[in-house]
């Protein structure tokens, strides 16, 4: 998966710091959108974006099945102000790239992600960016 630096408006990158949730939209087998909410991380330097996630779960059997070409969206929002972040995702429970992905999030939400047996990240290289009133 390649990565490269997402260019963002400081007001933008402040507002993915903030301890909110957002939605994760993925596409089921059959072509349907599946939306759930989600803590994430985003990190602007190598424009990957993180979602933590049981590997049993559904939004994490629909990026595997979307294969190399599965395609997601994070949005998170706050009334009028909100940021879409979609790109290419790809599934993994790699350890290091979990130790990775736990650091971010305790970092960003002062705790630790839940810890299920079947642990994996869903790992999005961010190519497009859309967002209001940041």
């Amino acid at each position: 998966m390649s990565r490269a630096t997402v260019e963002l408006p400081s007001a933008a990158r402040a507002f993915l710091t903030r301890c909110d949730t957002a939605t994760f939209t993925t596409l089921r087998p059959d072509g349907t959108p599946h939306v759930t909410p989600v803590r994430f991380t985003f990190d602007a330097a190598t424009g990957l974006a993180r979602v933590t996630t049981r590997a049993g779960a559904r939004k994490a059997r629909n990026v595997a099945a979307g294969g190399p070409a599965a395609r997601v969206a994070l949005c998170q929002a706050d009334g009028f102000r909100w940021i879409t972040l979609e790109g290419r995702a790809a599934v993994t429970d790699d350890p290091a790239r979990l130790a990775e992905a736990v650091r971010r999030y305790t970092a960003r939400y002062r705790a630790a992600p839940p810890t299920p047996p079947d642990l994996a990240i869903v790992e999005i290289a961010v190519d497009r960016v859309l967002h209001l009133n940041l």
